[in-house]
């Protein structure tokens, strides 16, 4: 479970492919604090710590989250947004994030608004995602490459976030451009709303 509040940026330093899986080592601030099975988000994907070495750590994404994610756009290099699982006895400054990533968006539009950015997202729609609560609400939340945002302005297949400068500067928002594809994981209080009243339909 994760909050959607990013602690730092890790960066790509090698990736390996084995079969359908990819093996991701990374280095951020935090490497020496970290162990071996201990759950990170990165753009939002929960993955599992495999390997330490060095100031450097690894993990492994498979093809069901290669397809669902951005995952596997990632390049030597690239930065990363990461966030480690909450403490149950911490506050929960942005919203409840699953670090399941339902499927990406592509952004269409920034727009720099004299001292924030507005960022518009566009993404696959269809009757039966919106069914399982693949949608978003005004003022609802929204995670994109892990960030917990607040939704602007949403339409049946678009939605709007605004990026303060301190966002901005400390995850990967300043490297989204229109065409950059991004993680989205809508809120799992939507979903559970959603599927309830799907069920109560069916009856």
């Amino acid at each position: 479970m994760f909050s959607g509040i990013i602690e730092s940026m890790a960066r790509v330093v090698a990736i390996e492919h084995e079969q359908d899986n990819i093996h991701f080592t990374l280095t951020c601030s935090f490497v020496g604090e970290l162990s071996i099975d201990q759950s990170i988000a990165h753009n939002g994907v929960c993955l599992t710590v495999v390997r330490l070495k060095d100031d450097t750590y690894t993990v492994t994404a498979m093809r069901e989250t290669l397809e669902r994610s951005n995952l596997g756009l990632l390049k030597v290099g690239d930065e990363v947004n990461v966030e480690r699982s909450m403490q149950m006895n911490g506050r929960l400054d942005g919203h409840i994030v699953q670090g399941h990533v339902d499927q990406t968006a592509t952004c269409i539009a920034v727009e720099d608004q004299q001292g924030s950015h507005q960022y518009t997202f566009k993404y696959e729609s269809t009757r039966e995602m919106v069914k399982h609560g693949y949608f978003t609400v005004d003022k609802g939340s929204v995670t994109v490459n892990g960030v917990s945002l607040t939704v602007c302005r949403p339409t049946a297949d678009t939605f709007e976030v605004c990026i303060i400068p301190y966002t901005y500067d400390n995850t990967n928002f300043h490297a989204i451009k229109p065409g950059s594809v991004v993680n989205i994981e809508f809120d799992i209080i939507g979903k559970y709303l959603a599927r309830m009243n799907e069920l109560t339909n069916e009856k």
